[in-house]
């Protein structure tokens, strides 16, 4: 009796594994179109895709049911599509021929870039010399001026003389200046480093005390400048941990086009590049 139920057993287990075998494989599929199955691994590969771009473009990857249901519906009807494709011989033409040997190349491209950035990751190190070089050209002092721009010299000498004379600078710029990003604001250039400004306006205005004017016009490739000091403090930098993605993917940039510039000029062609 034991032998014949641990051969029932036997052949009921067996059956069930029979039967599995079908669901299993079903499993890893979404759907059927015309009696092809359609694998959920295009699925993940597409969705894989989308989440990607999201992160692309600063968005949080979120993969919500809404969105699941929209990538299952693309991927079938890829199918659909694709088969009616395949039915009409189109897989034969040149165009398509020549757009799939586009498309291998951009994937093969994108494979190497990909595995280049993985191997060669941004360090800290990098990060805090890269911080530090931004905050040493930043300067530790930043500076709000007003400044009146005018063609001619003997212009700007005249505006001296009236606000000398009593003239509100703020009214000769909105009347005069013909820099229009600040005239209608009375000459205001807000808070900004030195360095944000041609070198001949920053040495002048550096060089004046809070509530100073330069008596003398300034002379840049702009015209003549008429540089008012209202103020001067510690330059605000946000602290290395607020601003080290931002640093991370310049640098990664920077590395990844390095990169392609030595495969450029390594490579061994007739073609001249502009």
């Amino acid at each position: 009796m034991k032998k014949l139920s641990f051969a029932a057993g036997l052949g009921a287990a067996a059956l069930s594994a029979a039967l599995a075998l079908p669901m299993a494989a079903s499993a890893q599929n979404v759907a059927t179109v015309n009696g092809k199955p359609v694998p959920k691994a295009r699925v993940d590969m597409l969705m894989m895709q989308v989440t990607r771009q999201q992160a692309a473009q600063g968005q949080p990857a979120q993969v919500t049911p809404e969105l699941e249901k929209q990538v299952k519906d693309e991927v079938v009807l890829r199918e659909i599509f694709m088969q009616e494709a395949q039915r009409r011989g189109l897989q034969g033409s040149d165009d398509y021929k020549a757009q799939l040997e586009l498309a291998r190349q951009s994937i093969l491209i994108r494979e190497l870039f990909n595995d280049f950035q993985k191997k060669n990751k941004v360090s800290d190190a990098e990060v805090k010399a890269e911080y530090d070089k931004y905050k040493a050209q930043a300067g530790d002092k930043e500076y709000r001026a007003r400044h009146i721009l005018v063609e001619k010299e003997e212009d700007a000498v005249a505006l001296v003389k009236q606000i000398k004379g009593g003239a509100k600078f703020e009214d000769l710029a909105k009347k005069s200046s013909k820099d229009p990003g600040s005239a209608q604001n009375g000459g205001d250039l807000d808070w900004a480093a030195p360095g944000s400004y041609v070198p001949e306006f920053s040495q002048a205005m550096t060089k004046l005390q809070k509530g100073e004017m330069t008596e003398t016009p300034v002379k840049s490739q702009f015209g003549y400048h008429i540089i008012k000091l209202e103020d001067v403090r510690d330059t605000p930098f946000p602290p290395i941990e607020e601003v080290k993605p931002q640093i991370e993917q310049r640098l990664t940039q920077q590395k990844l086009a390095t990169f392609r510039d030595e495969l450029k000029s390594k490579a061994k062609t007739d073609y001249k590049f502009n």
